[in-house]
């Protein structure tokens, strides 16, 4: 009968729980993970309406609506959310054209704008 003693030494690492969040409270400067929303919303039959959230709040909306309704040929408002706060809606599907609008104009970087929709 043989009697062995032998002791194992494992490197086991436990997963540790991840927290998407953690960088953005890490980040000091102020907005440096808030994005500019573009949705796109289905209304009745064909029709569609394009919003767009998240703009800083110092921009004039009004003049960046204006702009945009000229280059998009398209109808368009400046609706007050309570909880979202002031978000344009556009008429029709122009996200991508929105989006290359806020890049151009330079109010927002490419990186921050988020498109959603179908």
């Amino acid at each position: 009968m043989v009697d062995l003693d032998v002791q194992v030494d494992l490197d086991v690492q436990l997963p540790t729980p991840f927290d998407p969040f953690s960088e953005a409270e890490d980040s000091d400067a102020p907005g440096a993970k808030e994005y500019v929303h573009i949705r796109v919303q289905q209304r009745n039959g064909k029709k569609c309406l394009t919003t767009v959230q998240g703009l800083k709040k110092d921009f004039s909306y009004g003049k960046i609506l204006k702009d945009l309704k000229k280059e998009f040929c398209c109808n368009g408002n400046v609706v007050q959310d309570k909880e979202l706060g002031k978000i344009i809606q556009l008429q029709g599907d122009q996200r991508k054209n929105v989006s290359q609008f806020l890049v151009q104009a330079g109010l927002v970087k490419k990186d921050h704008i988020k498109l959603h929709g179908f």
